[in-house]
């Protein structure tokens, strides 16, 4: 078939499929598309003559479609994705974040950047970069390194095989992530006589590996030995779809687990054994329990920082680790024992030898007793208002003579986690709420209480900002029948909303919950909890002045969304019920107040404290570092 280079590549597109446990779903549902110079008469030309099946929806910026697709591919758990295409130069860049995010999150997305002249006659072209100690290099070279697999197709006839890579690479269980094919502008409009098996119909199937006998034998022989054991539940066992397996092995062998940000919602959360968020960002019962674990059974879990409290929180001399996970890096993180495979079939193969051994904890009520304490604490959380005592027990940051100037400012008192609890119950129980950085990712994994599976959304492997109300347009065209909202703090806002407007041109509903603190309020506390004063990261005027009333309604108006400003509870109930019955986006401004978040509840986070510092603050935070730096594990 006579094509160019980019009708070649959208008709292959449209005809990629994946199969998972016998069910068939079309692959790529479309193509997010910003055009430039470097892409209109290429890969624009081709979906505009020929788009088949494929959805094509024109961003507003590169990263923030992006992140959309992100969000996308995260909520279908990994079965259906979006490609993205942008020009060359400025236009490319811009989706290099987005990149990173989808790799550190191992999601796939499929970038297709324009590129210069393959020929390079034009040189320099518009928007080119010289490298003159290689002339091949371009801005497309950036993706190298937050890239699965990248390729650049200097000739039409490259595309076949860089396209079967591809197809591997976003269908792979355990090394997906982001995948650049880089389209130089004059290779998308030449032609080549394609062989018409490369538009046939593909099925890639993603399997569920199994383990062998002999993973899980020594796993089982090590979970026989285990009095309190743990499980730790990753954001793999969503994306096997394993949410069944994985409650039915903590209830037959009576073990608690905690949650990641990945993995929360995989199980409802008033399930017995659900202690809740575990790590940095996690609560009071989860945390406990780990640091009592003698055995930690991680189930599709990277085992970042945040879960491990930069590897302090499992403190039991004795800890032992078994790691379920397709990937067998991963799996072998904290020096575990590896059973790689599916986390499905990984705790089915399990659970059946422990089954037979007549396997139970020897927990008495110790997960009971912490579970209700926390259900205590997130009860007084919800119903904090401000000027009590005590409002967090292990401060994030400190309620200082400031305050009063945000409550003046903000024309507000509303406390962040009574604005949560708020939400919680006017919302639909199968709304699907997103987020991704600044405070109100250790909030929700602490205290948001899911009602339904896969209705929590949150990018935190990466934790960048601006993912949110992007990841909110890619969730609601994963979920077009629930109601979607993207959880925000101001400051992200400010990063990238821009995907607001295509939301608006599209017809796509999602709802903008914008927390209003005046100012980058999680990097505030973590100022001012290591010995600094603020510094650069409120919001006022040149700095050290008043605070600024940003009233961000208005901007949300003038875009042409559906727009409210709460103050308090009542309001925001209002709000929240209005909001429902609109068929357009809508944002609700919340003036939220700062340090009203939750903090701390037991687990330790390495960052780069100073070793040297001229106030006493500062020398205790750096003392605290240092010992929890030893007792912290060394693998």
């Amino acid at each position: 078939m006579l094509l160019t280079c980019a009708q070649a590549l959208v008709k292959f597109l449209d005809n990629q499929y994946v199969e998972f446990d016998g069910a068939e779903i079309k692959f790529v549902k479309g193509v997010f598309a910003l055009f430039g110079h470097g892409n209109v008469l290429g890969i624009g030309q081709a979906l505009q003559q020929n788009p088949g099946s494929l959805t094509v929806i024109p961003g507003k910026n590169e990263q923030g479609m992006a992140h959309a697709a992100i969000a996308f591919a995260k909520q279908k758990l990994r079965k259906q994705i979006f490609a993205c295409t942008s020009s060359v130069g400025p236009g490319a860049a811009n989706m290099v974040a987005a990149a990173a995010t989808a790799t550190a999150n191992n999601i796939p997305v499929l970038f297709l950047p324009g590129d210069v002249y393959a020929t390079r006659q034009p040189d320099p072209v518009l928007q080119q970069i010289e490298q003159t100690g290689n002339l091949h290099l371009s801005t497309n070279d950036a993706f190298r390194p937050v890239s699965k697999y990248f390729d650049r197709i200097d000739r039409p006839e490259q595309l076949m095989s860089a396209m079967i890579s591809a197809m591997r690479v976003l269908t792979c269980t355990f090394d997906t992530g982001a995948v650049t094919i880089a389209l130089p502008q004059d290779v998308q409009a030449e032609s080549f006589e394609y062989p018409e098996i490369f538009f046939a119909k593909r099925i890639h199937r993603i399997e569920r590996t199994p383990p062998t006998e002999a993973m899980v034998r020594e796993a089982a022989r090590v979970v026989l030995r285990a009095k309190k054991p743990m499980l730790i539940c990753g954001g793999g066992v969503r994306y096997s779809e394993a949410w069944d397996a994985f409650r039915e092995f903590a209830e037959q062998n009576d073990i608690p687990f905690g949650e990641t940000q990945a993995g929360k919602s995989a199980v409802v959360s008033d399930h017995p054994l659900n202690m809740g968020g575990v790590g940095v960002t996690g609560g009071m019962a989860a945390n406990a329990i780990a640091k009592e674990a003698d055995l930690v059974i991680g189930v599709g879990t990277r085992f970042t920082d945040f879960t491990t409290a930069s590897k302090s929180l499992f403190a039991n001399p004795a800890v032992r680790f078994i790691n379920i996970n397709t990937s067998a890096f991963h799996a072998g993180k904290l020096d575990g024992i590896k059973i790689v495979a599916d986390a499905k079939t990984g705790l089915t193969e399990l659970s059946a030898m422990l089954k037979n051994a007549g396997y139970r904890s020897s927990y008495a009520n110790e997960y009971r007793d912490a579970k209700k304490k926390w259900e205590k604490e997130i009860a007084r959380l919800f119903a904090a208002e401000y000027g009590e005592k005590n409002y967090t027990p292990e401060v994030s940051g400190h309620i200082d003579d400031a305050l009063p100037d945000y409550v003046r400012s903000l024309g507000s008192s509303l406390t962040q986690t009574a604005v949560l609890g708020a939400i919680q119950n006017c919302i639909d129980e199968d709304s699907v709420v997103v987020g991704s950085s600044g405070s109100l990712p250790g909030c929700m994994q602490r205290i948001w209480l899911q009602k339904r599976i896969n209705t929590y959304n949150m990018e935190y492997g990466y934790s960048c900002m601006g993912y949110e109300i992007c990841g909110a347009m890619g969730a609601k065209l994963a979920c077009p029948d629930a109601e979607v909202y993207a959880m925000t703090g101001d400051g992200s806002f400010l990063m990238l909303h821009s995907e607001l407007i295509t939301c608006l041109q599209m017809g796509i509903k999602i709802n903008i919950l914008l927390f209003d603190n005046a100012g980058f309020g999680c990097i505030n506390n973590l100022q001012m909890a290591s010995g600094m004063g603020s510094f650069g990261s409120e919001f006022r005027y040149n700095g050290t002045g008043e605070v600024m009333a940003i009233d961000y309604k208005k901007v949300a108006e003038g875009y042409g969304a559906a727009a409210y400003r709460v103050t308090t509870l009542d309001g925001l109930a209002d709000a929240l019920l209005d909001a429902k019955k609109q068929k357009k986006s809508t944002l609700i401004d919340i003036k939220v107040l700062p340090k009203t978040m939750t903090a701390g509840y037991g687990a330790w986070w390495n960052t780069g404290v100073a070793s040297v510092a001229d106030n006493e603050a500062g020398r205790l935070a750096y003392k605290e570092k240092i010992d929890n730096l030893f007792r912290a594990k060394k693998y």
